[in-house]
Formats: structure tokens, sequence, C-alpha cells
């Protein structure tokens, strides 16, 4: 009879039908979503912009000097040192309100760029965007229903204490603070001397590094020693540096500086030659066709 050969309810060929619309639905699901997401991001980058530039004309004059004589400026003494953890709290309440730490941060980046934040007071205020924008996969969590709320709780929860751990072991001790603001400022003098470096960085950093461990990941031992690789180079560079700035007079002669390696391995300069000489290329092309276009238009 019929319903022996039915699986899952379906005949045969019904089966196949519905098997055919799922994946016909699928489709359409997965194309909507990556039409939704790359709309999403054009939106997201121009509104950012648009955002910048608004900050960037309205923060001029006598309103920049304000605001950088007040956000720079310290809690009176004795409470001097609960200023920075007073702004990781303006920091918090600022991102839960936008309910975005890329809209936050992208908002207070430029004002550093115009010197109206320091450095050092904008790092308070990024670590308390890192605890906001966690408000976000809190509230996600709790409107969760069923079974699935205990898991997506726990989630939301390791999320916030991974985000406090990590302002807990570099700001509460002063020395830990200067690590990464000294990275930010070698980085940023860095891009300010060669532009091409900040787009190089992103890629390495966010693309290239991060699918060389995934691909190293399929074998353990290979994965072990270039982490091992890295941090002994890094380590060591380290430790030079600090030798040729507190010792250098008690190192030998070769190691008092960099100069014993090649020039691509202690210098961007190299690389800057080849960055340049390939945009006079494309520079020196684009406005050879402009020309002809210009004698063409003449010449009609």
């Amino acid at each position: 009879s019929e319903s022996f050969c039915k699986i899952d309810g379906y005949l045969p060929h019904e089966r196949n039908w519905v098997e055919h619309r799922n994946t016909k639905n699928i489709k359409k699901a997965v194309v909507s979503t990556q039409s939704t997401g790359i709309i999403s991001l054009i939106l997201l980058c121009t509104c950012l912009t648009v955002l910048v530039k608004t900050l960037q004309s309205l923060l001029l004059g006598r309103m920049a000097r304000t605001l950088k004589k007040h956000i720079n400026s310290d809690l009176p003494y004795p409470f001097g040192w609960l200023t920075g953890y007073c702004f990781i709290l303006v920091g918090v309440g600022m991102t839960v309100l936008v309910q975005s730490s890329s809209v936050f941060t992208s908002s207070i980046t430029p004002l550093v760029g115009m010197g109206v934040i320091s450095i050092d007071r904008m790092f308070p205020l990024t670590l308390g965007s890192n605890i906001g924008t966690t408000a976000t996969a809190v509230l996600a969590a709790l409107a969760a229903t069923g079974d699935k709320r205990r898991t997506t709780i726990q989630v939301a929860i390791c999320h916030l204490l991974f985000n406090i751990f990590g302002i807990a072991v570099f700001y509460p001790v002063p020395f830990m603070r200067k690590i990464p603001i000294n990275f930010a400022k070698t980085l940023g003098n860095t891009t300010a001397n060669y532009r091409w470096f900040a787009v190089v960085y992103l890629v390495v950093m966010f693309l290239i590094l991060p699918l060389t461990l995934i691909a190293m990941s399929f074998s353990l031992p290979l994965l072990y020693t270039f982490i091992a690789l890295i941090l002994t180079i890094g380590l060591l560079i380290t430790v030079l540096n600090l030798l040729q700035k507190h010792a250098n007079d008690k190192l030998p002669e070769k190691l008092r500086t960099w100069k014993f390696l090649p020039l691509p391995l202690r210098s961007l300069e190299p690389y800057d030659s080849i960055f340049f000489c390939w945009k006079k290329k494309v520079e020196g092309e684009y406005r050879g066709c402009e020309n002809e276009t210009r004698m063409e238009t003449a010449e009609m």
C-alpha cells in the first residue's frame, strides 16, 4: 500500500518535489541575505563618513577649545586617578545608547586627529565601548525562549566577561596602559609617513594571518612551531630595543643599531619606493589618457 512507501509522510515523487522546493527557498534566502548584508555595509560606511565629516565641520574654533579643555582634564585631587574609570563608564553609556561600538569609536577617532581628544583619554573611552557593545548580545540573549535561553545567556556573559577581564589586565596597572597606547602611536606615525601601510596592516592582520593560522591548525605541531617562532622573534626584538635604549654602551658595537640587518628588514623605505613608483605610473597613465581625451575633444 501507499502507506508503506511513504517517507516522512511523503510519497517518493512528493518528497523529491518538497526537497526541490526547499532547496530553491534556501538559495533565495542566501541570495537575499547576501544582498541585505552588502546594502547594510554600504549604508553603514556612508553614514559613518557623513557623521565624521559633520563632526569635523562642527567641532571647530571655540567649540573645539572648550571640549579639549574639559575632556582632557582630570578630576580634582585626590580623585584624579578615577578619571580614566569615569571615562570608561562614559564609553559604556554612549555605546549602549547608540548600540554600536563602531559608530562611537568612529565618531571620536577624528576628534583625536583634530587634537580635541588626546590618545590617553580615548583609550578608556574605547575600553568602555568594548563593554557597552556587549549589551546588544545580552539583550538578544534575554529575548531567547525555551531551553535555548540558558545557552544564549551563557554566551553573552562570556562575551561580557572576556572584555571586562581584558580591561582588568591592561588598564589598572599604569605600566600596562602604555603598551597599547605606545603601539597605537607607533602605528599612527608609521601610517602618517607611509599611507599604504594602513591598508597592508589591515589585510595582513585581519585576512592573511587568520587564514594562515586556520590552515596551520590542521597540523598542531606546525601551528605551535609557527606561534613559538613569532613569539621568539618578538621577544628578541623587544629585548634588543630596550637594551639599545637603556644600555647601548654595554652592547657590542654591531648590535647598537639595527644597521646590521638588510634594509628591507629594518625599514619601510624600499617598499615605499615600490608603492610610490606604482602610484606614479598609474597617475601618469591616467593623466596621459586624460590629455588624449582633451586633444580628441578639441579636434572635434
